[in-house]
């Protein structure tokens, strides 16, 4: 063993070890191990960066973005809401949960379909009075599998992809991680329909910020469009769609304030006044297709900068000029250049327009306004803002525009018209123009300590290979393997993934492992196609803890799970992949 190649040795050594120990974010830990690569000289100084610009830091960043304004445009939980109610076992609950968010992860990134499923899971919970336990974990775990289905449903298929590419001079396509990926993700999604019994049935999670704030309901208008999906309907469907979450108080037509009575039918122009908690409003406007109080009134200026409005919630202080007033007396657009979306006040149903409610200290409100403005604009008004909390009241939404770019980009990338990283970042592009996703909300969705990791550990990779150290691992693999058949080769590979990523990042075990694989693969002279998706499958699917991936870090405080909780349910679910992955694997990818 050279020089060299114990240095890079001792720098990987060292930065598993630092992820391990867990004091360090994984972005720093792989800042400080390129640095000590440099500083060592197993990385040359010009090669240090290489890592940023490389296809993969875009092509994750990029299916981030198109994932967040997909989870924006609201049309999953329009989808999912009209059976959400209809579904009352558990079993069948997990069914659809888990297998919505595995579909999901087959064209938008894992942590992004998990995110947007979970307010569901949670209405469904609270529905059928179950604890969220029983359903998210398995939904985390769904989401791994989907993951595993095509080329950017996770980041470990991506760089197999480039070192495959490197290799044989091809990189895997789009589609060429479906049959192996399909396979297990329906003998995954089986397990946990029949499965989830081993998970806790009486967790509670943390208290989301929204509850602690104890904000029981907000009341907003909305007026019925020419072509809303409500339009001609009565006001008992309008609260079928909204699953009786939201209630109507009153309508208003041509001026005049009337009772909503159930058969009552809805015209267009008819304003509606809606209450409820701030996430059941929103499905009521999206779902119904209203036009939110202030969605119409945009300055010019504030269409320049439109990327940055959005919305705060703030509590009238006790000497704010607005005690006393009625909104529409004050003229707070004209005036603050803010729009009034919702009010709540302890106790108090209201009927009356947002126009003519009199407004009290104490009274929490909906501004909807310039964001960088919103400080100066609190202070004038006597607001103090409450602790920032995601509400998407008054959000405008693009349904299927994200979706036709997506679709469209993995078209172009699957029949080899663009690369993918061209495709992906082009469609990323086209959601922000379409207005699908503002540029702050884009930023916002890109996962920066992710980038920073990849960028940083590729050229530190990189060294293993070029001082010949992947070699030196794979002679070592190959002389333990020699007694062992094809399968078990590929097994063994899969195994060392899945124990690897629980304590490393999935990315950087497939930035590690892949070019020992397939190095390992050359010196038992069989093909590395099978050698390099046992390490894609193995790193994706991390069941055993909740540090190793996000999806399953994310579910942990609204689950209320324990370290441990992961290997009930895991260890098993392990086992499955580990089983069916191997011999599907070879079916697909022969050795030879």
């Amino acid at each position: 063993m050279t020089l060299q190649q114990i240095l890079a040795f001792a720098v990987i050594a060292g930065t598993m070890a630092l992820f391990v120990w867990g004091r360090l974010r994984y972005d720093l830990v792989a800042g400080i191990a390129l640095l000590v690569a440099v500083l060592i000289g197993v990385v040359p100084a010009d090669k240090a960066f290489s890592g940023f610009s490389d296809e993969i830091v875009i092509i994750v960043a990029s299916a981030l973005i198109v994932s967040a304004a997909v989870a924006r445009s609201g049309i999953i939980e329009i989808a999912i809401q009209p059976i959400a109610h209809r579904i009352t076992s558990a079993a069948l609950q997990v069914a659809v949960l888990a297998g919505s968010v595995a579909l999901l992860s087959a064209f938008v990134k894992n942590i992004g379909a998990l995110a947007m499923m979970i307010p569901i899971a949670m209405q469904m919970a609270k529905r059928s009075k179950r604890s969220p336990s029983i359903l998210l974990m398995p939904m985390a775990f769904g989401s791994l599998l989907g993951g595993t289905m095509t080329l950017i449903g996770t980041s470990p298929n991506i760089i197999v992809s480039r070192l495959r590419g490197e290799l044989l001079g091809e990189p895997f396509g789009m589609f060429d991680f479906t049959p192996v990926g399909l396979g297990l993700t329906a003998a995954g999604l089986l397990f946990l329909v029949l499965g989830y019994r081993l998970l806790p049935q009486d967790r509670r999670g943390a208290p989301a910020l929204g509850e602690a704030i104890d904000i029981k309901d907000y009341v907003t208008e909305a007026r019925v469009k020419e072509d809303s999906a409500i339009a001609g309907q009565t006001v008992s469907e309008l609260r079928k769609h909204t699953d009786q979450e939201v209630m109507v108080t009153a309508v208003v037509r041509d001026e005049q304030t009337a009772a909503p009575l159930p058969d009552m039918v809805l015209q267009p122009n008819d304003i509606v006044l809606l209450q409820g908690e701030p996430a059941a409003l929103e499905r009521a406007v999206a779902g119904s297709d209203l036009e939110l109080e202030g969605e119409n009134r945009t300055s010019r200026t504030e269409e320049i900068i439109k990327e940055e409005i959005g919305t705060v919630e703030a509590v009238i202080g006790p000497s704010s000029l607005l005690i006393g007033q009625a909104a529409g007396r004050l003229f707070l657009h004209d005036r603050f250049r803010v729009n009034l979306l919702a009010v709540s006040r302890s106790g108090q149903r209201f009927t009356e327009r947002l126009r003519d409610i009199e407004l009290r200290a104490g009274d929490v409100i909906v501004l909807q306004g310039v964001l960088s403005h919103m400080p100066a604009q609190l202070r004038e008004l006597g607001c103090l803002p409450l602790a920032a909390r995601h509400l998407r009241l008054g959000s405008v939404r693009r349904g299927l525009i994200p979706i036709a770019v997506l679709l469209v980009a993995m078209v172009l990338a699957s029949t080899g018209t663009l690369s993918v990283g061209v495709a992906f970042f082009g469609a990323a592009l086209l959601t922000i123009l379409l207005g699908s996703l503002p540029l702050r909300e884009a930023y916002e969705a890109v996962e920066w300590p992710i980038l920073i990791m990849l960028g940083a550990l590729i050229p530190v990779s990189e060294a293993i290979r070029t001082t010949g150290g992947t070699d030196l691992i794979a002679s070592a693999l190959s002389m333990a393997a020699q007694s062992l058949p094809g399968y078990g080769a590929v097994a063994l590979m899969m195994l060392a993934a899945m124990m690897i990523t629980p304590f490393l990042n999935n990315a950087a075990t497939v930035l590690v492992m892949a070019p020992i694989a397939a190095s390992f693969a050359q010196k038992l002279g069989l093909r590395p196609d099978a050698f390099l998706m046992a390490v894609a499958l193995g790193a994706a699917c991390d069941f055993l803890t909740p540090i190793g991936h996000q999806c399953n870090t994310l579910v942990m405080g609204p689950g209320g799970y324990r370290f441990g909780d992961y290997a009930r349910l895991g260890a098993p679910l392990s086992l499955l992949i580990l089983l069916l992955g191997v011999p599907l694997i070879m079916i697909v990818w022969p050795l030879s």
